[in-house]
């Protein structure tokens, strides 16, 4: 007898907000792992191991709460090209793939573009649904918190 074969699809959302914020400000503060969870939905913690930026190369762990299931992920940082990109990999029991951050200058602010690639063998129908709407959610508080000065 021979298992079911669930296929893995490779799922890709891509999203982006113009953010009235300098490209090194919005650069500087999407690559600290250690602050997702100030912004993102999903994210509960991060462990980079250092302060700032992450360069090329660095390993990190988060804890994501996955349709409630809280869940520990490996990174790994492939690019690092401030102010303009950045590239991480990462792998978890559940889903791997990557996310890759483009920021271009425009008209004294930013253009943040976020684009998430994964594949998982969890069969859940709602679960692409859900990313595409937890992404929109973290993109907005993104830019609430770039364009709202801390007081």
């Amino acid at each position: 007898m021979h298992a079911i074969e669930h296929p893995i699809r490779l799922e890709r959302i891509t999203q982006e907000r113009y953010i009235q914020a300098p490209i090194e400000d919005v650069y500087d503060y999407v690559t600290q792992p250690d602050r997702w969870h100030e912004w993102h939905p999903t994210s509960l913690s991060a462990e980079t191991g250092v302060s700032g930026s992450l360069p090329a190369g660095h390993r990190f762990t988060e804890i994501i709460d996955l349709l409630g299931v809280r869940m520990p992920m490996s990174y790994r940082v492939q690019v690092a090209s401030r102010p303009r990109e950045f590239k991480t990999a990462f792998t978890s029991q559940a889903v791997d793939g990557c996310i890759h951050y483009l920021l271009q200058e425009q008209g004294g602010g930013t253009l943040f573009r976020r684009v998430l690639s994964y594949e998982t063998e969890l069969q859940l129908t709602t679960l692409h649904e859900r990313i595409v709407e937890l992404s929109n959610k973290a993109l907005d508080q993104l830019k609430q918190r770039l364009e709202t000065p801390s007081i």
